[in-house]
């Protein structure tokens, strides 16, 4: 018998058979097995690991890299980020998602300057806001998402979805904003729909100044491109039967925008959720 199956069927059948009965049907005795336990024990952890490292990349749908499961398996177990990257690349468990190719939509009106500049550190909330727009050819029609994230926590705090990319729809997503009493930036491509007058004029009465991202530069808007990109890849790319009727396109989407702000842990934020992030630092 070789000691390396037995320790694992052990292992396995625990909470299920007494080690006791494992070792006597496989006619394995106490001393022998705690010998071999001895002579193993890096084996018999590394076992243990790679369930764990199994176990969550298939609860979070794998989602997560190497770093965030690292974070979630020292939860339970004490586990260097390597090790963990050599067990995902050795058992195909590395992350799904692929960056997404973003396409440009409409004609300028009234361009205004990237006041953002590629910072997006804020220290409070609303501080700092992100907007965009991105398609959804999933269902039956095409689809469209209106989303504003605040770059203090990634939140998505505002959102619509809509079967026309038009004004009514980003007015619809900024009229969700709460008032605003401190000096707020909210930041967009220059997407025709944010550049008519009715946009900006409507951005101004709610004491917000207009940033706009530099022509072909989808980095200047990153954080909301890369949150779109996630919301598909870990959706319909990672669960093909989502892509059927609109209405399922649109739960999915509803609830993918729940799961983000409430569950998924983000590097950047200390691997918190952004609602927990916020909660933790501020007293709203």
């Amino acid at each position: 018998m070789v000691p390396e199956v037995v320790i694992q069927l052990v292992d396995f059948y625990k909470g299920k058979l007494t080690q006791k009965k494992v070792l006597e049907v496989l006619n394995v005795s106490r001393t022998t097995y705690n010998r071999w336990i001895k002579q193993n024990p890096k084996k018999v952890e590394e076992s243990k690991i790679v369930k764990l490292v199994k176990r969550l990349c298939e609860q979070n749908k794998y989602r997560y890299g190497y770093r965030k499961i690292t974070h979630l398996v020292n939860r339970e177990i004490k586990a260097n980020k390597n090790t963990v990257q050599r067990i995902m690349q050795k058992h195909n468990l590395n992350c799904k998602v692929r960056p997404k190719r973003r396409k440009s939509t409409g004609q300028p009106f009234k361009i205004t300057d990237n006041v953002l500049n590629v910072d997006f550190n804020a220290t409070r909330p609303l501080e700092k806001l992100s907007t965009d727009i991105t398609y959804l050819p999933f269902g039956k029609s095409m689809l469209y998402l209106s989303s504003i994230m605040d770059l203090y926590n990634r939140e998505i705090i505002a959102y619509t979805i809509s079967d026309k990319q038009d004004l009514e729809c980003v007015l619809d997503t900024l009229n969700q904003l709460p008032n605003i009493s401190e000096h707020c930036i909210l930041h967009s491509d220059q997407g025709s729909v944010y550049t008519s007058y009715s946009y900006q004029n409507k951005v101004k009465e709610k004491g917000i100044t207009m940033s706009m991202s530099r022509p072909g530069k989808p980095s200047d808007n990153a954080p909301i491109e890369t949150f779109h990109g996630y919301l598909k890849h870990e959706t319909f790319h990672l669960e093909p039967q989502l892509k059927s009727s609109n209405e399922i396109v649109s739960q999915t989407v509803i609830q993918y925008i729940k799961y983000y702000n409430e569950d998924r842990i983000q590097e950047k934020l200390g691997y918190r959720s952004p609602i927990d992030y916020r909660k933790l630092n501020t007293s709203s």
